[in-house]
């Protein structure tokens, strides 16, 4: 078996991975992951209790118990660049024997959930609603860079979308992945539905204009009026078409869910996104201990 080079996965001097300073008993099988470093706790404070603390960068882990199952719940910070890094190294912990540095023969699937916050790009979805991402659109570029394959039901939808919003031939090509029907019939009930698009920026990349002109004017529209069947897209942010494409090439499960802070169609903005959020936390947790 090919031995994973010291450059290719760098590891700390505790053996831990680099960036997360985790090490594999650190996590477990199910891992919420948040944007906002200070949200981790927000989480965590629901909690029975709380059996690991670790930090470095943005990248902050609290590991503990809800309900009696147990929950990691992870930072990653913003954008599909640091789910790269996130996801890989998760994936590292518990599918590479980081000692001998080669790959396990027993793989193992983790539980990856995004709980996150987003613009709705549909009238009839609300500010302080919850959205569930059922495909994970990528307009940022990241899953380009891996060699992956798309299922009949996922080409069809992203051929279709390509040819509505093409990438005039200087922005990335866009990419898409199913959610994990597992993580859908055990989070899901009673939420908005959709695709969620993710963008590689938040100003210029979301078509907000400040002082510049944008070189595609007609982004939010696109999006807005893209309809595939049954299939619409719903929200956008910044880190979800990454985190499913690099979960389904890796074996892993994940699933987004979103609080909608603004509607970019209504033009609204959230003046309850604490207690939304709140809210949103709790009943995951509750359906993670239930249904996991």
């Amino acid at each position: 078996m090919n031995k994973i080079p010291e450059s290719e996965l760098i590891l700390n001097k505790d053996g831990s991975v680099y960036h997360l300073n985790l090490l594999p008993q650190d996590i477990s099988d199910v891992v919420i992951n948040v944007g906002d470093p200070d949200r981790v706790s927000k989480v965590s404070s629901f909690f029975d209790r709380i059996e690991i603390k670790k930090q470095k960068r943005e990248f902050v882990t609290h590991t503990g118990y809800y309900k009696g199952r147990r929950i990691t719940v992870l930072s990653t910070g913003i954008g599909t660049d640091n789910i790269d890094i996130v996801y890989n190294e998760l994936d590292a912990l518990v599918n590479i024997d980081l000692q001998n540095r080669v790959v396990k023969d027993k793989l193992t699937a983790l539980h990856l959930i995004r709980i996150g916050t987003s613009g709705a790009l549909q009238v009839e979805i609300p500010v302080d609603s919850f959205v569930f991402s059922t495909f994970g659109l990528g307009l940022d570029g990241l899953l380009n860079f891996y060699k992956y394959d798309n299922t009949s039901e996922e080409k069809e939808i992203i051929e279709n979308f390509r040819k509505h919003y093409p990438n005039m031939g200087v922005l990335p090509q866009s990419y898409l992945t199913r959610c994990s029907p597992k993580l859908e019939e055990a989070i899901s009930e009673g939420m908005f539905k959709g695709i969620t698009a993710s963008c590689s920026g938040f100003y210029a990349p979301q078509g907000r204009v400040l002082r510049y002109e944008l070189a595609r004017t007609d982004m939010v529209d696109k999006l807005h009026t893209f309809q595939h069947g049954k299939h619409r897209v719903t929200n956008f942010e910044m880190e979800t078409g990454a985190m499913y494409g690099l979960a389904k090439l890796l074996g892993h499960h994940c699933c987004a869910v979103n609080l909608i802070v603004a509607n970019r169609i209504s033009q609204q903005f959230s003046s309850h996104y604490e207690e939304n959020m709140h809210r949103l936390i709790e009943l995951t947790l509750d359906r993670i201990a239930s249904n996991l």
